[in-house]
């Protein structure tokens, strides 16, 4: 099955409850469209997670556009809506910025969104395109991280950089920015202790071993990417905001897709925080969690 097969089939909680509601509403249109219908799509893009503040920006971007096309009928607005959801998220940022070799990805998040397992994934993304890639397992406080870590470094194939448990983030960061520049590395992916995102001590880890990457891989790309669970629906665009209050956020990676129905979340990340979302996994498979596309996102929603 193909990537964009398992996206929609993934997506399918999320269409069922967005789509199918929404369609029915667009069949039922005759010749008019009414403020009835408006409020009853705004009702189902909130059920859907995506948040109110950008249901009712694309419910007032979609009645402007009605007027001004003077659209009268279902499949026409059904369009419609599928352009504004498209141009919402379909901005510049969605690449990764790994130009310089050795670049580093700095990955966080709060423990049990899929941070471990998202790096490996995209490990295993960026050595399929060719790319060498260690691993620094800087997450020194939870037990048995390095170990698990440790498994998906050899399950790829790729290198992992590690001390014992409880020893300090920032030297294990030391140590593999040396063997990353040794080894020729292309990219240094840089797991970190997934703590609640408002205590104060994470943050100033985080600092510290954004201090390291500048001291010893100066002028290289970096890239900071925040791991979010979808299924926890709105509760994950509150963890964002925490996070990029302090940690110079570049990216977005949104796992469990497919296990939810809020879908919407996607678009409420992009509205509420101007940051984009670089990757979506939706699937257990190492090859499951892939570039964020725009339009391959929409087309899965509403084929």
């Amino acid at each position: 099955m193909g990537f964009f097969e398992k996206l929609k089939q993934g997506l399918s909680k999320t269409k069922n409850a967005i789509l199918h509601r929404a369609d029915a509403l667009f069949r039922a249109l005759g010749g008019q469209i009414d403020e009835e219908f408006y409020e009853e799509l705004e009702e189902i893009l909130i059920l859907a997670d995506f948040g109110a503040e950008t249901a009712m920006e694309i419910i007032d971007t979609l009645r402007d556009t009605v007027t001004e096309e003077r659209i009268m009928d279902g499949e026409a607005a059904r369009a419609a809506l599928r352009r504004i959801l498209l141009e919402l998220i379909q901005r510049d940022g969605l690449e990764l910025n790994l130009s310089t070799a050795p670049a580093s990805i700095l990955v966080i998040g709060v423990n049990g969104v899929g941070k471990t397992t998202s790096i490996a994934k995209i490990a295993n993304y960026l050595k399929s395109d060719g790319k060498k890639v260690i691993l620094a397992a800087g997450d020194t406080f939870r037990a048995a991280a390095k170990e698990q870590l440790g498994i998906w470094a050899d399950r790829i194939g790729v290198e992992m950089i590690s001390q014992n448990e409880g020893a300090d983030p920032a030297a294990v960061v030391f140590d593999a920015c040396a063997a990353a520049k040794k080894r020729g590395a292309d990219v240094l992916i840089v797991d970190t202790a997934g703590r609640l995102h408002n205590k104060k001590n994470l943050m100033d880890e985080l600092s510290k071993i954004g201090r390291v990457l500048d001291r010893e891989l100066a002028g290289a790309d970096r890239e900071v990417l925040l791991v979010l669970d979808a299924t926890t629906g709105q509760n994950a665009v509150s963890q964002a905001k925490e996070f990029s209050r302090s940690a110079g956020i570049t990216g977005l990676v949104l796992t469990k897709l497919d296990g939810t129905a809020k879908g919407g979340i996607v678009f409420s990340l992009k509205k509420e925080l101007g940051i984009p979302v670089k990757f979506v996994g939706v699937g257990e498979g190492v090859d499951d969690l892939r570039p964020f596309d725009p339009e391959e996102f929409v087309n899965a929603l509403f084929e």
